[in-house]
Parts: structure tokens; sequence; C-alpha cells
């Protein structure tokens, strides 16, 4: 049985390839870091990781890919620092908003029920 070699990327993507290697490092080397960064955060406390919002999780995911960047390629590269800010923010702004929704009253308080269930 003869097996065919997988067809050559094209250039384009040879092209992308080698820009993003020039400026993170090897995608390799980017990968342990950035995997090493993921499994503190997953396993240093399982249960508190698992009551995150999503949001919250996927946000220090991706802080923790450009954390990967930043350590295995080029630290001074603006963008990758400005990407974390930007998830943080993206966090934060919802939790700002949901702390700013006024409290909703219980029924009970409405109606002027006491915890007993007897009116007031």
């Amino acid at each position: 049985m003869t097996t065919t070699p997988p067809p050559a990327a094209p250039a384009a993507i040879d092209q992308t390839l080698a820009e993003r290697g020039s400026r993170y490092g090897s995608f390799e080397g980017h990968a342990r870091v950035t995997q090493a960064i993921k499994a503190v955060m997953r396993n240093h406390d399982r249960a508190k990781w698992d009551g995150l919002a999503h949001d919250q999780r996927e946000a220090l995911e991706m802080v923790a890919h450009k954390i990967g960047r930043i350590i295995n390629g080029d630290p001074d590269y603006e963008d990758s620092w400005r990407d974390i800010a930007g998830y943080a923010t993206l966090v934060s702004t919802r939790l700002l908003k949901e702390q700013a929704k006024p409290k909703q009253q219980t029924i009970l308080t409405i109606i002027g029920q006491e915890d007993d269930g007897q009116p007031d």
C-alpha cells in the first residue's frame, strides 16, 4: 500500500506561518508555555475554575495564550499587551453592568408580607 504525501501548504499559508514564527517564536515553544499556564489555572482549584462564568474562563485562557506569545516570542510587541487588557476589560465591563442593575424586589416585599407569610 502506498501513501500519498499531504499536499504542500499554499505559499500564503507558508508566509503567514513564517511571519507568526518571527513574531511569536516557534509554535511548539508557544504551545508548551501556554499549556503549562492553562494547566495551573485549571488544576490549582478545579472547583473554583469550574465555577467561573464562561467569559471569565475564556478571557483567562486567552490571556494565557497572549502571555505564551510574549514569553516565547517578542515581549515588546505592544499588540499582545493590548489584547490582554482587552480580554480583562470585556469581563470587567460585564461585571460592572451586572452590579449596576437595581436589585429586584420580591413579590412579598412589594405586598408588605413578612417572612411568616402574614401581612404587615
